[in-house]
């Protein structure tokens, strides 16, 4: 069954490649790092897991250090496969969690994203795109990996959407903090 409201209770944030190499070439760098950091400021507050992953760390470097910095733990999955799921590190990290929804974010959207999402979808894994935190070099590539995501099942949102689909209800210290944020 489709999860379309995530719970914080079964939900992790996943980080992919959001790297220094890799994102230089990227428009929507400073969006997607924002919106990463707000995802990671709520996933903070509410105690939801966070797994990172790095593409080929040799060749694309490091995290991003914005998102390096916002981290409690920095223990990135390093990872050859485009997608997370074939690196067995990263599945025994997730699978440990005993959470079905991923909160997916990061670079590139038409390639490792993509690939992630159809093998987490496949595995049985609710999937929420978050459009505004995930990127690719050119706007097309974002829009047909975005597409295909969609088609094959995830649910496709944003990173406003997810915040307050998480927090529920308005007048708490943890709505306060996120509100002060996003202003």
């Amino acid at each position: 069954m489709i999860n379309y409201f995530p719970d914080k209770s079964d939900t992790v944030l996943l980080i992919v490649d959001l790297q220094d190499r890799l994102a230089v070439s990227m428009k929507m760098r400073d969006a997607v790092i924002n919106n990463c950091l707000h995802l990671i400021e709520l996933a903070k507050i509410q105690n939801i897991p966070i797994l990172v992953t790095e593409q080929y760390p040799e060749g694309l470097g490091q995290t991003v250090t914005e998102i390096r910095d916002a981290l409690t733990v920095y223990q990135p999955v390093e990872k050859l496969a485009f997608s997370c799921c074939g690196e067995p590190a990263f599945m025994n990290a997730l699978k440990a969690l005993k959470r079905k929804t991923v909160l997916l974010a990061g670079m590139e959207t038409h390639v490792c994203i993509l690939q992630t999402c159809v093998d987490l979808l496949e595995r049985g894994f609710n999937v929420h795109l978050v459009r505004d935190a995930v990127c690719s070099r050119t706007k097309e590539n974002w829009e047909t990996g975005t597409e295909f995501m969609r088609d094959a099942g995830a649910i496709v949102t944003c990173t406003e959407t997810v915040l307050f689909q998480l927090l529920k209800v308005a007048g708490t210290e943890e709505f306060k903090a996120i509100s002060k944020r996003i202003k």
